[in-house]
């Protein structure tokens, strides 16, 4: 396996930044969990409504990008960076589904999605430089309060909804995974003003993101 130099992942985070930001999506994504599933009629205020929620699921995998892209380039252990990546060519898949549900219902990604990218790179990138055990603790609890968004979102979805309802089900999955895989690495529990501060982060975001 080719070992990339400190300059050549500072390529491969600009890059990845540029594409998460403007939508730029590998081709080799997997297929939409929705593909096969049939489109059916939505009311305008339903459309918007699921629209709104599918954008604020795409911002928080754009967040997710940026912290595992952050934690990536300062991660001490080869294996510990590895695993950040991977994790966030996982992720991809989840905001290819997202943008294309978000383009279905005659919506768009939200306009704040740069900034969320800044300040996520930023806290990956300081959680990396306190220690691995921090980094994979932060991708812990990431995630657990993804999985809870994604929970409140399949709860109030339009019934109606089975295709935005199919690739939520299917982010909560993995999301769930790639918080257990941060444990079995070695995880460390945050400190409760760290996660407090990370749920009202994460509030913030989504109801801005709602609406813009």
């Amino acid at each position: 396996m080719r070992q990339f130099s400190y300059f050549d992942r500072l390529c491969n985070v600009a890059d990845s930044a540029l594409k998460t930001t403007f939508g730029v999506y590998d081709s080799q994504t997997r297929a939409n969990p929705a593909e096969d599933i049939e489109e059916v009629g939505l009311s305008d205020e339903e459309k918007s409504h699921a629209a709104s929620l599918m954008r604020i699921n795409h911002t928080g995998e754009v967040c997710a990008q940026a912290l595992y892209q952050g934690q990536a380039l300062t991660a001490k252990l080869p294996n510990i960076r590895q695993e950040m990546e991977q994790a966030a060519k996982e992720e991809v898949d989840h905001l290819a589904w997202c943008s294309e549900r978000i383009n279905e219902l005659d919506s768009r990604e939200s306009i704040l999605n740069p900034i969320w990218y800044v300040s996520s790179f930023a806290i990956g990138a300081v959680a990396g430089i306190a220690g691995d055990k921090w980094s994979l603790g932060f991708v812990a609890e990431t995630e657990k309060q993804v999985g809870k968004h994604l929970e409140e979102h399949l709860e109030t979805l339009p019934e109606q909804d089975t295709k935005s309802r199919a690739i939520l089900k299917q982010m909560h999955h993995e999301e769930l995974q790639h918080a257990a895989n941060a444990k079995a690495h070695g995880a460390a529990e945050l400190p409760k003003p760290i996660q407090s501060a990370m749920g009202l982060m994460s509030k913030v975001m989504t109801k801005s993101v709602y609406y813009l």
